[in-house]
């Protein structure tokens, strides 16, 4: 296994917003500033991917309106943080990125870990060729692109997967509660209200799965709270 980062240091100081720099529309590009570790490939192939992401924005609604300026922090230091939290993580099976659309946290998963293979699952077509096209332009050869509903995966064809703000965790593994091998794992990207979401999970569901916290950690300028909880199917 292989992963583009070293090991990850928390916490990461907060950032002076005067040094962040700024891009078209007035969006905000910090990434190196909260990450100086990262390859630097893989940071110019982060910062097109967001460029991108904000461009498309305007016609296929891949992220709310609200969160463009400050994307960088909302979105993808999400995913970066919670691909640190998972870089011990074995992934030797291919990962399905389930309600993709954006690509996050697929592409950004993707990128960090070359090793590991990636499906983006994804039922809107429009969103699909976005994910194709920012497959192609940032040239990454460990994931393609699913456009099916999530309900005509085959039975027990899943073992790890992965969303982010797809749907709470008992509409999740409802979903794809047939999907999963036994002992498979789904890792939900979640805030700080995780807690929550778990003890709602109805008893039918949760003596089939069994949940465990991951990761808690702050995101690098609101310190806004985010989790990975991985859920496995006994």
């Amino acid at each position: 296994m292989s992963t583009r980062f070293p090991p990850a240091r928390f916490p990461i100081a907060k950032q002076d917003k005067s040094n962040a720099e700024p891009k078209a529309d007035n969006a905000l590009w910090r990434i190196p500033q909260w990450f100086p570790q990262l390859d630097g490939v893989l940071a110019e192939q982060l910062r097109l991917y967001h460029s991108e992401l904000l461009k498309f924005n305007v016609r296929l609604n891949l992220v709310s309106r609200s969160t463009e300026r400050e994307a960088d922090e909302i979105h993808f230091a999400d995913c970066i943080l919670a691909g640190l939290a998972l870089s011990k993580v074995k992934l030797d099976k291919p990962v399905y990125d389930l309600g993709s659309g954006n690509g996050l946290p697929g592409l950004v998963m993707a990128l960090m870990r070359p090793d590991s293979q990636f499906l983006l699952v994804e039922s809107d077509s429009r969103k699909c060729e976005f994910l194709k096209h920012m497959i192609a332009v940032l040239n990454i050869r460990n994931c393609r692109v699913l456009n099916v509903r999530l309900e005509t995966l085959k039975s027990s064809e899943m073992s790890l997967a992965m969303s982010r703000g797809f749907a709470n965790i008992s509409k999740t593994l409802l979903a794809v509660n047939k999907c999963f091998t036994k002992g498979g794992r789904f890792y939900h990207l979640k805030g700080s209200n995780w807690g929550t979401e778990i003890a709602a999970i109805p008893t039918q569901i949760i003596s089939l799965w069994s949940p465990e916290l991951v990761s808690e950690y702050s995101l690098p300028d609101t310190q806004a709270r985010r989790s990975v909880v991985c859920t496995t199917k006994d």
